[in-house]
């Protein structure tokens, strides 16, 4: 019988601790918020409404790809209703219509989503992977830094307007390597002018931002890389690791930080 060892996921490059923030609607607002965003290495997923860009304060289709280069453009419905009172196949299309015109632009296949108005029923969460989307935001508050249960109900940390320094503050301290924690944060851009409260958003992306300790991502790249993590095949000794997926994974074997490349077995 081998030897037990004590096998912890990590983040990339050793880390237990993510960031990741999500925003609504595409409006012009988003270009200072991804300047602030960038400014402190933060890294953020813009959901986008293809089908209302003709509306005041609304992102161009031809704007997209520039203002949102290094974050994730994902999906928001074509037109922003209740879902949950629509029709089930015109959701279908709400979804792939929305997909289809940011992939234009993005150049790259649009996986994710946040759920319009917040609303969204059993059946539509069951239907969504079959439309090519692997996550989707709800809405709401947990205070808590764990990772969801469930992708397609994925529920933020915190709006931004509601205990957002607190809540980072508390996020710069946490320290126990063997937890994985996140901090995920939504809201619309629109939201600071109205408010006159950009320096809330300013003085926690100086807080957070540009630390060691922290994984800055997207969400489609949290999806991924916890699927690769979760995609890893061990030998019942837990002295082999196969890693099929494409994506380097990181894990700690007795407090030892171990990468195993995309592709490749390793010993451990």
């Amino acid at each position: 019988m081998g030897a037990l060892k004590n096998i912890y996921t990590c983040f990339p490059g050793g880390k237990h601790k993510v960031l990741t923030m999500s925003y609504d609607d595409g409006r012009i607002e988003d270009k200072r918020l991804v300047e602030i965003f960038n400014t402190n290495g933060i890294k953020a997923t813009f959901h986008v409404n293809s089908g209302l860009t003709d509306l005041e304060n609304r992102l161009k289709p031809e704007e997209w790809s520039e203002v949102y280069k290094g974050h994730e453009i994902s999906c928001h419905t074509v037109l922003h209703p209740t879902i949950a009172r629509c029709p089930l196949p015109q959701v279908a299309l709400q979804v792939l219509e929305d997909r289809r015109a940011l992939e234009r632009e993005a150049r790259y296949p649009v996986r994710g989503m946040s759920y319009p108005n917040g609303s969204y029923t059993e059946k539509i969460v069951d239907m969504l992977p079959g439309l090519g989307i692997e996550y989707c935001r709800v809405v709401g508050s947990t205070d808590d830094f764990g990772m969801p249960d469930n992708y397609l109900k994925w529920k933020s940390t915190c709006h931004h307007n509601h205990n957002l320094l607190e809540n980072g503050a508390r996020f710069v301290e946490l320290f126990k390597s063997q937890y994985l924690y996140m901090m995920y944060v939504w809201g619309h851009s629109f939201e600071f002018p109205r408010d006159n409260n950009w320096e809330l958003m300013e003085d926690f992306c100086r807080m957070v931002g540009g630390r060691d300790d922290i994984w800055y991502a997207t969400n489609i790249e949290i999806v991924d890389y916890m699927n690769a993590a979760s995609s890893l095949k061990y030998s019942i000794d837990g002295d082999m690791v196969y890693n099929p997926s494409a994506t380097s994974v990181w894990i700690s074997v007795d407090t030892t930080l171990i990468q195993i490349p995309g592709g490749q077995q390793i010993s451990i």
